[in-house]
């Protein structure tokens, strides 16, 4: 949960946001970037609520119906800081999918083994290519975006060339 405090409390730092504003960008802006997957935002915002977080008003734009609008409180800005700075210092052995794959290949055929590692490969490559026309399309002047998409470039070309260096010493 302490991911998404971080995601919900950080859209709300530059101020309050109805639902489907929040729903979007995490749709929309955040997608590319973060692994995580919300069903709802409700009921994290209720959570949030109930801890102090982050508040809600009822708000009304012309003639549209009542939206429930949040935002930060002086408690969700404290919480905001000290999970950013846990964030920064949060380090985690990366654990990947296929390296329980890669620990039963002595049972694997190496032709079936290459074909799949070429498979991913591909996928990879698409990956980075999705990941560079971010970078062409989201010309924006938010430096963070082209960090991140930086580090996740450096991330997928570093796989491509280990899983590269693996098909040749299957020969």
């Amino acid at each position: 949960m302490i991911e998404h405090e971080l995601l919900f409390l950080g859209l709300l730092k530059d101020g309050p946001k109805h639902g489907y504003e929040i729903k979007r960008l995490i749709e929309e802006e955040l997608f590319p970037f973060v692994g995580l997957k919300i069903k709802s935002i409700y009921y994290p915002l209720k959570k949030m609520e109930k801890l102090g977080l982050i508040k809600k008003d009822v708000g009304r734009e012309g003639r549209w119906p009542e939206k429930y609008v949040y935002s930060l409180t002086s408690k969700g800005e404290k919480i905001f800081g000290h999970l950013i700075t846990e964030s920064f210092l949060s380090i985690e052995r990366p654990y990947f999918n296929i390296d329980l794959s890669l620990y039963f290949l002595p049972y694997v055929e190496k032709k079936i083994a290459k074909r799949q590692l070429r498979g991913r490969i591909l996928f990879l490559r698409r990956i980075r290519r999705d990941l560079q026309g971010l970078q062409k399309t989201m010309k924006t002047s938010q430096k963070h975006v082209d960090v991140i998409l930086d580090h996740d470039l450096d991330l997928v070309e570093a796989e491509i060339r280990s899983i590269g260096r693996l098909m040749e010493t299957l020969g």
